[in-house]
């Protein structure tokens, strides 16, 4: 009988052993799963997957190294082990020779990306906002134009050409530097190259499904009047022109503009055209002197109340509401004054020196991380410009993400002119240890 209970106790006295191995055999499962990341790539164009598509494993933690690459199968499925911890990482899919990117912030298990079939013209592409935006002093004129270009194809399509967006700039301008940013992507600098026509530019920058923003910053010599005519080379819903309160403006046909000032916005005279038409005369003549001065408090400020608002009615915060007229260019009010430029903390004061010194940084870039009037944050750059003006409160956790956003489209850039050869050594190392400094406490600020 006790040779019985021996036997039957036994392999009770067992359980709790067989129970713990399984919970570390589940334990081990999981922490295998955690470490994979899959994800599929679809042709938004057609709506099958896109099979045979690179996609390349991007790990953010340290700089922009590639940590795999792999191509999508049959079902546009793609894996990968992630050997270099739980994230954050960046998934990158080439299709037709265009890049397309997903976050995968850290504990994210799968992603899906979409790509879009390539054409050389997509008749679709429209500019939904032209803006001008001058200033000047000490015998230099500083003029930004800034495009807000939308691509409505249907089925979604991507253009893409050796002169893909083509634009005007006043005869002698120098171009300091250009931005794009691609739908629901961050601002990243952007080649702008001369064409055969006098005072005729092009932007080598994807048109993706949706809305691309493109920025050129140039300087000029000024005499104290210019006259030009920005010979719009697309359908525009609205061509604007900002000056400062002390310039004026004079349009060669008087019809065309009106005005659309706030008065909270005491500073800037707005005038804007609507419903332009591809080689429409649109001539006008600046006088005078002045900047757009606005104090860097206002700027972080307004910038996060207009991330969450929409685009806010404050003093400097934009537009406002036109008297007696209705607002078409509510959406656009914070980037028509200020642009998109990202201040980086000390990264951006790195980035900028290195643009500095390969001859493509204006003067108001270069001083951004120095508190200068005339750079203006973009709206989720906010969290980032502590440097530049105190903040009121600390960033929530999504506005690390988005700087995080950013970081990677500046590191990606970076990557590239030094494999292109755009930039020394020293510069390289010094610029990528500038970012990494600053994607460390993003991070830390993100956990």
């Amino acid at each position: 009988m006790k040779n019985f209970a021996k036997s039957v106790a036994a392999p009770a006295s067992r359980r709790p052993i067989a129970a713990l191995i399984g919970l570390l055999v589940l334990a081990f499962a999981t922490l295998a799963a955690a470490q994979t990341l899959t994800g599929t790539v679809t042709n938004g164009t057609t709506g099958k997957p896109a099979a045979g598509d690179e996609v390349i494993l991007i790990n953010l933690s340290n700089g922009m190294d590639v940590a795999a690459n792999t191509k999508a199968d049959s079902a546009g499925k793609f894996s990968f082990t992630l050997k270099d911890g739980p994230g954050p990482h960046l998934i990158r899919a080439i299709h037709q020779g265009v890049t397309y990117h997903q976050m995968a912030p850290p504990g994210t298990n799968s992603v899906e990306v979409n790509v879009y079939d390539v054409l050389k013209k997509v008749p679709e592409i429209q500019v939904t906002a032209d803006v001008m935006r001058f200033q000047a002093e000490n015998g230099t004129l500083q003029g930004v134009r800034l495009f807000a270009v939308n691509n409505a194809s249907a089925p979604p399509k991507t253009q893409m050409n050796d002169h893909n967006f083509e634009f005007y700039l006043p005869a002698g301008a120098k171009i300091e530097q250009s931005q794009a940013k691609a739908p629901n992507g961050q601002p990243i600098a952007a080649e702008t190259a001369p064409q055969s026509e006098k005072n005729r530019y092009a932007v080598v920058f994807p048109l993706r499904p949706g809305e691309t923003q493109i920025q050129v910053q140039f300087t000029m010599p000024y005499s104290g009047s210019l006259k030009f005519d920005p010979k719009p080379l697309y359908p525009a819903e609205h061509a604007v022109v900002v000056l400062p309160k002390t310039m004026q403006f004079e349009a060669a046909n008087a019809s065309q503009f009106q005005a659309m000032n706030d008065p909270s916005q005491g500073d800037t005279i707005v005038e804007v055209a609507q419903q332009t038409q591809p080689g429409q005369s649109l001539a006008y003549t600046i006088k005078g002197t002045g900047t757009i001065n606005e104090s860097p408090q206002q700027v972080a400020a307004g910038a996060a109340q207009g991330q969450g608002q929409g685009m806010s009615n404050r003093p400097g915060g934009g537009l406002g509401t036109p008297i007696d007229t209705p607002d078409p260019l509510q959406q656009y009010r914070w980037w028509i004054l200020g642009g998109f430029a990202i201040v980086l903390a000390a990264g951006g004061w790195f980035v900028t020196k290195r643009q500095t010194s390969a001859g493509t940084t204006s003067a108001s870039a270069g001083s951004a991380a120095a508190h200068a009037p005339q750079a203006r944050v973009a709206p989720r750059a906010a969290s980032a410009a502590a440097s530049a003006a105190p903040q009121p409160a600390s960033p929530p956790a999504g506005k690390s993400a988005m700087l995080l956003e950013a970081l990677k489209e500046e590191m990606f850039q970076l990557e590239l002119e030094r494999r292109q050869g755009k930039i020394t050594p020293s510069e390289y190392e010094k610029t990528k240890a500038a970012l990494d400094q600053t994607l460390d406490r993003a991070l830390k600020r993100q956990g």
